[in-house]
């Protein structure tokens, strides 16, 4: 990497205080582990307490706060915290700019006005995108206008046709395009989309192999950089004693006795269900899972927050005192997903843990909700070819048991199954050559690192 032997580089990220926002910051630092590259993570007091304890962030990143504009008992609907952020949050993160000799400043996508903060003070400017690149290319080109969309987004089944993603209907898109997404969450992509001419580079959590033509078909664009995976080293092959500070930063106690049960199961024999840390489950989604699994006698284990709502299920509360399964509120994901045990991965299909999972090896029954969930579900089964889609009653609109009946044995014992595997085994291989020294993701990381380190 470049830079003058002995001057400091110092790098500040900005982001919300979202766990699936924080950790991707976080693992970037990681992964850059240069002696004479300091970085700074800022982002609103709210999050000063949980950030600030005993938590396992590098100790190569300082922490800085700055105010969202709302009082400390608001109760911060994310549409007003939105609002607040884009009107003070630029003035608030400049007094931590005028702190230090920044070289550079990293943004996630969602502070779209820390770019401006940057040209401002003359200071290259970043984006960490956290999402796929087939996410920002559906971003870019709608609010460019680079391609054709359908004049009105209500009708859910008009189709999109766009460069290098197979054909999407508009239940494909992010949520946060269409009209029951909230204008509050359509003006912030929109805020995102005129920051980028602020912007000098835009770095992405996946790697070339998994998506080249969509990062091929933005090279005339905005050309995307891929210097991901950005995931815990020990998932990428690393020695565990390189790793030791290099775990995710969780707003909620992870159950880590979950991994002894997992060590007396059997080898590719339980399904892994979790929907993330904003999700939370319906009843009727809980039963229908539950029963799925008791008609197929599959051992599980699952993530439900909260852990209580898991009470309210008979069923499942029998499977559980029965010893087919484990209930936990939070847990190791990336633990959990690199273990023997584990036969398939019942998904959300936010970008962090379809990452994981691709870079884990394990296929999925792919359930998406709201944001980018719906495109990453089309990348996991049409693209990457490691999953299912596992889709509510057209009728009545709930999760019926049999759907997950279809989906679980789909994905371990179906006429597809072996092929699914197979190329999560592929994609698994091809992450850890990405991030290895002289793999495409280390090359291009390397080459943003030398532009912001040369004096």
């Amino acid at each position: 990497m470049g830079g003058s032997e002995g001057v400091e580089t110092h790098v500040l990220m900005v982001t919300l205080p979202m766990q699936g926002h924080i950790n991707p910051m976080l693992k970037f630092a990681k992964h850059v582990s240069h002696p004479n590259i300091h970085f700074t993570l800022a982002t609103t007091e709210q999050a000063r307490e949980l950030l600030s304890g005993d938590k396992p962030h590098s100790a190569s990143v300082d922490l800085a706060f700055f105010s969202d504009g709302l009082p400390k008992e608001d109760p911060r609907v994310e549409e007003n915290r939105l609002e607040s952020l884009r009107n003070v949050g630029g003035k608030n993160l400049s007094k931590i700019v005028e702190s230090k000799r920044f070289s550079c400043i990293i943004s996630s996508p969602f502070t779209p006005w820390v770019p401006a903060v940057a040209a401002a003070h003359n200071i290259p400017c970043a984006i960490l995108w956290i999402q796929a690149c087939g996410a920002f290319s559906v971003y870019y080109r709608y609010y460019m206008k680079t391609n054709a969309f359908p004049e009105d987004l209500e009708d859910l089944n008009q189709t999109v046709d766009l460069p290098a993603l197979p054909l999407l209907e508009v239940r494909d898109l992010p949520s946060f395009l269409l009209p029951s997404g909230g204008s509050h969450f359509h003006k912030l992509m929109a805020d995102f989309a005129d920051c980028l001419s602020d912007v000098k580079w835009v770095l992405v959590n996946s790697f070339y192999e998994l998506e080249s033509e969509i990062i091929e078909s933005m090279s005339d664009l905005k050309p995307i950089i891929p210097i991901g995976p950005l995931v815990s080293p020990f998932l990428l092959g690393a020695d565990e004693d390189k790793t030791l500070d290099g775990k995710n930063l969780d707003m909620w106690k992870s159950n880590d006795c979950c991994l002894e049960w997992l060590d007396k199961q059997a080898r590719s024999s339980v399904v892994y269900i979790s929907f993330g840390s904003l999700l939370e489950s319906s009843e009727n989604q809980v039963e229908s899972i539950a029963t799925a699994l008791r008609n197929r006698g599959v051992s599980f284990l699952w993530v439900i927050r909260p852990k209580e709502r898991s009470q309210n299920v008979r069923v499942l509360q029998e499977m559980v005192q029965e010893g087919q399964g484990v209930v936990i509120e939070w847990g190791p994901q990336e633990r959990i997903l690199s273990h023997v045990a584990i036969s398939c991965f019942v998904t959300h299909c936010g970008w962090n843990s379809t990452i994981e999972t691709v870079v884990a090896g394990v296929p999925v029954v792919a359930y998406p909700s709201w944001t980018d969930q719906p495109i990453d579900a089309r990348l996991l089964v049409d693209v990457f070819g490691i999953g299912v889609r596992m889709r509510n009653d057209a009728v009545d609109g709930e999760l019926t048991v049999a759907e997950v009946e279809r989906c679980i044995e789909a994905v371990t014992v179906g006429p597809a199954a072996v092929d699914m595997r197979r190329r999560a085994t592929e994609l698994k291989h091809a992450a850890r050559l990405a991030m290895a020294p002289g793999g495409s993701s280390a090359q291009r990381l390397d080459s943003f690192i030398n532009d912001i380190t040369i004096t």
